[in-house]
């Protein structure tokens, strides 16, 4: 029989799928996948059930209900000071997946370049290498992630159609600095380039770290596409809502893949998404200052069981060095191990690597209940106390 496609078969299931998997099997306390605990604001859910009831539930248009146009617009001006048309430069996805998607598809040509940092975000690859263009990877190093500069600046060549920015950063919990971004920027206007900026955990920044758009640098607005998440802001990973930012041009190009991919989103979701997005300031002070406690939980108990715990500046995820422990394992056979004897599930850090990542990191999910955090803590105290 014929092949199938070769780049989408011939990837595996994703690590978070596995592990996940591996979880349930063996009843662990799953700190690899991360999704909340809770079920997101009781306002929101209650939104879209009362939009689900008096509300229209037929194809709403593919860019988007117009209230949640209206809101992502709004909500970049209030956060971002970014002026921001929302009915020719806001589109509406199912989740940021298929914005990725869509942005990869709608801009990407045979030939073209893509460079992305390692570690990376596991679907980034295969959508681009589907869209028909080349890798290029620049390997971010722990424990503070740097960017190399002269090895970026290397990367860029007359061929190079986009760059993809995470930040904050997973699995590294890294928060791109504005000189770091200032050096992004020059390189993709000498180049002429597109920014895919995959910023979904925009608001869970910790400490005195601030994210900063690439998008609202001078000479940047014309060449990104910003991404947001409902699923984070709102900690609803199961809706799969999300939304571009970008200039009529770019999103035009996302829109026309975006319509032979999903078309739409179901349009009560997408109503209370906009009606979360106005919420107070103090909705969102709260979400990150709440994550950010979860995270001193979480990475004071990995450094009482023994692990190196590294900085983490935003997102859900804390990495940790496995080698004070003296496990004598690959991350990933210690991530098997600790699952099935430790009952905690983490990732391994090599999987966002396209090889030779390093083998002994691991990231942990602190998204989670304080009661399921410390039975964690319990747990690998136990397993490692033996």
């Amino acid at each position: 029989m014929k092949k199938t496609n070769a780049v989408l078969s011939g990837g595996g299931i994703t690590i978070f799928e596995v592990m996940s998997r591996l979880a349930v099997e063996h009843g662990a306390v799953n700190l690899g996948q991360g999704f909340p605990d809770r079920n997101g604001p009781d306002d929101v859910r209650a939104k879209a059930q009362e939009y689900l009831a008096d509300q229209p539930n037929q194809y709403p248009s593919a860019m988007g209900v117009a209230d949640l146009r209206h809101a992502v617009a709004a909500h970049d001006k209030r956060f971002y000071g970014l002026d921001v048309d929302p009915l020719r430069e806001v589109l509406v996805t199912s989740g940021a997946t298929e914005a990725l998607a869509s942005a990869f598809f709608g801009l990407l040509d045979a030939g073209d370049e893509a460079i992305v940092f390692e570690p990376v975000y596991d679907s980034y690859a295969p959508i681009i290498q589907r869209a028909g263009a080349a890798i290029k990877r620049i390997r971010l190093e722990p424990p503070h992630w740097d960017i190399p500069r002269a090895d970026l600046a290397a990367a860029f060549s007359p061929r190079t159609k986009l760059i993809v920015i995470n930040s904050p950063a997973n699995p590294s919990g890294k928060v791109f600095s504005t000189d770091e971004l200032s050096f992004i920027a020059d390189l993709v206007k000498k180049f002429d380039a597109y920014v895919v900026c995959d910023e979904v955990y925009e608001h869970l920044v910790f400490d005195r770290h601030v994210h900063t758009p690439i998008m609202t640098l001078p000479g940047m607005r014309e060449r990104c596409l910003k991404i947001g998440s409902a699923g984070k802001t709102f900690s609803l990973t199961g809706w799969k809502v999300g939304y571009i930012t970008a200039a009529p041009h770019l999103l035009q190009a996302a829109a026309k893949a975006h319509q032979f991919l999903t078309f739409t989103t179901p349009p009560n979701l997408q109503r209370a998404v906009a009606y979360g997005l106005n919420k107070d300031d103090g909705y969102f002070a709260d979400l990150s200052s709440a994550m950010s406690r979860k995270r001193d939980i979480l990475a004071a108990g990995l450094r009482d069981v023994g692990f190196e715990v590294l900085d983490t500046q935003g997102t859900y995820f804390i990495c940790a060095d496995i080698r004070p422990l003296k496990t004598g394992l690959t991350d990933v056979d210690f991530c098997r191990e600790l699952t099935i004897n430790g009952k905690v599930t983490a990732i391994p850090i090599s999987a966002f690597y396209e090889s030779n990542g390093p083998q002994h990191f691991v990231r942990f999910a602190f998204c989670k209940d304080d009661a399921t955090l410390h039975t964690a803590i319990a747990r690998l105290k136990a397993y490692f106390q033996r």
